[in-house]
């Protein structure tokens, strides 16, 4: 156990109350271990009725699981409710009527009252889990103690529970983790960039954007706000944050041979603009970004066949990841996509890769959203399954060509995720004849 959490098991307030967590995921997992180690007692309840006491491990015999549709009456006694990842609250405002919203928290704000180390919390609607590694990487290099994790890897509560303490603390933050955040504060907060995402999440842009901005409320002049440059008009008039703020763009200080476009040079500035508010020099982040290669399924180059290079982006599943993608390249693309639509502009991200693409393969679900607004500017074909759309645009690609998976949509039509996504495109692939 770490010893943060070890110094507070005596004092806990929460010894003896009554805790909710919704979601049986890891995360809400972690929190209702937490949760049960401060002497709380613990009520785990999931929508889901295929959940058993399986999934309980160390907690069987010591946590309530409730399965099925959620109910007033699993909530009415408790003192404080913890939110998985994805849980929204405003859908779970009919059995929560009466509860102070001060006593519904999300798992990372929950776990966050208990960190010591200071904290560097990177958001926005895509780049997070590339900027958030190679922020780690660097500082790993420099020869600092690091934890990673928040919306990916290991959630805060196991980090309290399992890991020892870190120097610095590094979490990729999500729309969903930020929900009724009230004390959670990283001491550098970087936000990478804003457009259309999870809309079928938020009730709209607005919601969405004050969902990502709750991470800089209780920030001080101490702290250090970045956000992207192309956010000043949005924010302008806007009164989100007491901390310094400092805004950063796309820049050719270093050489990152594998990480191509104008997107990854803003990543990369972000990251270095955030990692020498803690002492890392030019130098030290230079090397680790020179050689800091992208992450599977974000344009993952899997191979070349015929002079056709295919590159898996199965992770971008918003129209302005995809969009970034497409700009990575300086060859004619064969994009796929397809999947669970999440929203944004069809129309405007067509005349934007205009000049770019060649021919767009959807695939799966979304074809309704898709290809209305792709159709007057580029052949556009459907198929059922992206094995299906990836042969026919590879039967039609000609030498110099990249067929390029950037679904531009969520996975979970055909798939249990962007990561089974992107491995099915790369299965396909090495099936090809050379």
């Amino acid at each position: 156990m770490n010893r943060i959490v070890r110094n507070f098991i005596n004092e806990s307030i929460l010894s003896g109350k009554q805790s909710v967590v919704v979601g049986t995921g890891k995360s809400g997992l972690a929190a209702a271990r937490l949760l049960d180690v401060l002497g709380a007692r613990v009520r785990i309840v999931d929508r889901n009725e295929q959940v058993t006491e399986a999934v309980l491990g160390a907690l069987k015999g010591k946590a309530e699981l409730i399965t099925g549709p959620h109910k007033k009456e699993h909530f009415t006694d408790a003192d404080i409710i913890v939110l998985s990842p994805g849980v929204a609250v405003k859908k779970l405002a009919p059995v929560l009527e009466g509860i102070p919203s001060r006593n519904i928290v999300a798992e990372l704000e929950f776990a966050s009252w208990f960190i010591e180390a200071p904290v560097l919390a990177v958001t926005g609607s895509n780049g997070k889990t590339t900027t958030t590694t190679l922020i780690s990487q660097i500082f790993e290099q420099a020869g600092r103690r690091v934890f990673t994790g928040g919306n990916i890897g290991v959630p805060l509560c196991e980090y309290l529970l399992d890991m020892e303490p870190a120097e610095i603390i590094v979490l990729e933050v999500s729309s969903f983790q930020l929900q009724n955040s009230r004390l959670f504060k990283p001491h550098v907060g970087l936000f990478l960039n804003f457009s259309a995402n999870h809309l079928d999440y938020h009730e709209n842009m607005d919601e969405y954007l004050d969902a990502k901005l709750a991470m800089f409320h209780r920030m001080t002049g101490e702290d250090t706000a970045l956000l992207h440059e192309s956010m000043r008009p949005l924010l302008e008039g806007r009164s989100f944050t007491n901390a310094h703020v400092q805004w950063f763009g796309p820049t050719d200080r270093f050489e990152a041979p594998h990480l191509p476009g104008e997107h990854n040079r803003s990543n990369v500035e972000a990251a270095w603009q955030a990692v020498k508010r803690f002492g890392i020099t030019e130098a030290q982040a230079a090397e680790t970004i020179r050689n800091f290669k992208p992450l599977a399924h974000r344009i993952e180059p899997v191979a070349e066949k015929k002079g056709v290079l295919y590159v898996n982006d199965s992770k971008a599943t918003t129209l302005d990841a995809a969009l970034a993608a497409v700009r990575s390249f300086d060859r004619p693309v064969r994009i796929l996509m397809g999947g669970v639509w999440k929203g944004g502009d069809v129309a405007q991200f067509a005349r934007d890769i205009k000049g770019s693409v060649v021919s767009v393969g959807l695939f799966g679900g979304a074809r309704e959203e898709l290809e209305p607004g792709l159709k007057d500017l580029f052949p556009v074909t459907w198929d059922e399954t992206l094995e299906a759309a990836l042969k026919r645009q590879t039967a039609e690609a000609v030498s110099g060509d990249v067929i390029l998976l950037s679904p531009a949509t969520a996975s979970f039509d055909q798939y249990n995720g962007m990561a089974e996504r992107g491995g099915d495109f790369k299965r396909v692939v090495e099936g090809l004849d050379d």
